[in-house]
């Protein structure tokens, strides 16, 4: 499970960022906890004419804008009250969301950048390490 969210890029979004020697890299100290509560929301991305940038990010690369509206990554560390582990998502529902791209597996979409439909590639067997491994990591209320 953490090869599988090391190499998958759950850090790329799930974590907030710090500014280290090579420029931004994840503040493990806040890792997979998601977009920080206590930051701004991002304002929604109207680019400039003739602008080729179609997308915002903040700096702590936790929350985009783009034609999609405004995503912001979930707090994926087994906080009682915030997190994957508040006794609303289960293994099953995990699962159900990143093979189907919707919140809860039936509910709203899941927004772009989040790369589901190659999760959903991913074996049960490898989904459920994800799941297990998440639920290992330093819960952090978010």
């Amino acid at each position: 499970g953490k090869t599988l969210v090391t190499v998958g890029g759950c850090h790329d979004c799930h974590t907030p960022k710090k500014m280290g020697p090579m420029g931004p890299e994840p503040d493990m100290s806040r890792m997979l906890m998601g977009h920080p509560e206590n930051e701004p929301a991002l304002q929604p991305f109207r680019p400039a004419d003739g602008s080729p940038w179609v997308i915002a990010t903040t700096a702590g690369l936790t929350s985009w804008s783009g034609p999609w509206g405004i995503s912001y990554p979930a707090n994926l560390t087994p906080d009682p009250n915030t997190g994957l582990r508040s006794g609303v998502w289960t293994e099953e529902l995990f699962i159900k969301a990143l093979r189907t791209g919707k919140h809860m597996g039936t509910a709203r979409d899941i927004l772009p950048p989040m790369p589901w439909p190659m999760i959903a590639q991913l074996s049960d067997d490898d989904l459920k390490a994800i799941w297990a491994y998440l639920g290992t990591i330093p819960a952090i209320n978010n």
